[in-house]
């Protein structure tokens, strides 16, 4: 996985090109005027999810990870904890192919906290759960690139 900021992406051009691609699209759209839903970049190859949601405590979410796609989290509007471990740590449910889902069942090894410009790169071994609040309760806005891989 990879945490930064978007102001520091200089820091970053080692990057996969579809992953600077989604940083790219970020910059020159403004995603806080999206709607939430699924909107098509390069088809099913790249898209972004818009979400918005109040966060909660950690026992009201789930685990996840993808096999398909890698999961950019971008916040547009925070904060929102996640909480992360590598999957190979926890306990694998049954994947679910059509929906690109793993559920899992463990304890986080660390947590991110995402503000305004942060994100979160996941990859098929990153393990994560969202939407845990941060000190409270707080309404949310993030972007989820979907980069298949």
């Amino acid at each position: 996985m990879v945490f930064g900021n978007i102001r520091d992406l200089k820091d970053f051009s080692w990057l996969e090109s579809q992953v600077r691609k989604c940083f790219d699209y970020a910059q020159a759209h403004d995603l806080l005027s999206y709607e939430k839903g699924s909107h098509p970049i390069e088809g099913d190859d790249l898209f972004v999810n818009i979400v918005e949601y109040t966060t909660t405590t950690a026992g009201n979410r789930f685990w996840e990870a993808h096999r398909q796609y890698l999961d950019l989290h971008f916040m547009l509007r925070g904060p929102e904890q996640i909480d992360v471990n590598f999957i190979d740590n926890m306990e694998q449910k049954e994947f679910v192919e059509k929906d690109d889902f793993l559920p899992l069942e463990g304890d986080p090894n660390c947590s991110v906290v995402l503000n305004a410009g942060d994100f979160l790169l996941c990859y098929p071994k990153d393990a994560h759960r969202t939407a845990v609040q941060v000190g409270g309760p707080a309404a949310i806005k993030k972007a989820i690139f979907k980069i298949k891989i």
